[in-house]
């Protein structure tokens, strides 16, 4: 039998033709042709910038798989949709584990209402290179302030967005520390609007979304 067009790619180059597939369902089915096509995909894996799980059904578990070995991961989305994520705090946890999360620029928990303190505060601890942040939609409180004010120095955005259980304590921890923060939305709070004022006070460039 003639060996097909694509079986003649070397391994190099059918990971970069496996880098463009978005869905994590045929990544899985590709892995299963041959060793040569797992290898790609392991390899596609790890040169993989951007993640989004958005709308895909992952759990604990397969979430974290995926992500310990995209070694080049800069932008984590791990929002949820009618059918996403189930992500818990175990999931959390088990995610902070990988070692791309140190280099991560971007994270986006937004909605995942089966996450606390817990696992944020486990999986902000490791993310100190983060940028944006959006946890909009969670029940976190103070802690998780408390947590990134302490460990995300590099902070330019983040988005509380109906975090009901925010005070105006942890927001004026969070402002004081993260000294680069452009934006932050906290919409839906219940912070009272003279908090919001004290904030600009701390960092007059800073725009609060309301």
């Amino acid at each position: 039998m003639e060996e097909a067009e694509i079986d003649r790619l070397p391994t190099d180059v059918l990971a970069d033709v496996f880098l463009a597939i978005n869905s994590f369902t045929d990544l899985a089915q590709a892995s299963v042709v041959c060793k040569k096509w797992k290898r790609a995909v392991k390899l596609a894996l790890g040169r993989k910038e951007v993640l989004s799980f958005a709308g895909w059904k992952m759990d604990d578990e397969s979430t974290a798989r995926v992500i310990r070995r995209a070694y080049a991961l800069k932008e984590l989305d791990i929002s949820r949709s009618r059918w996403g994520c189930q992500i818990t705090d175990t999931g959390l946890q088990k995610i902070s584990a990988a070692k791309c999360i140190g280099k991560l620029r971007s994270i986006s928990l937004w909605g995942m209402t089966g996450i606390t303190d817990q696992g944020v505060v486990h999986l902000i601890s490791r993310a100190t290179s983060l940028q944006h942040l959006n946890i909009g939609g969670t029940f976190i409180t103070d802690n998780s302030l408390f947590a990134i004010a302490s460990s995300c120095p590099h902070l330019k955005s983040i988005v509380l967005w109906s975090c009901r259980h925010v005070t105006c304590g942890g927001l004026l921890v969070l402002v004081t520390s993260c000294r680069r923060l452009e934006s932050i939305n906290v919409w839906g709070t219940r912070v009272p609007m003279d908090c919001f004022l004290h904030l600009v006070k701390i960092n007059p460039s800073l725009q609060v979304k309301v």
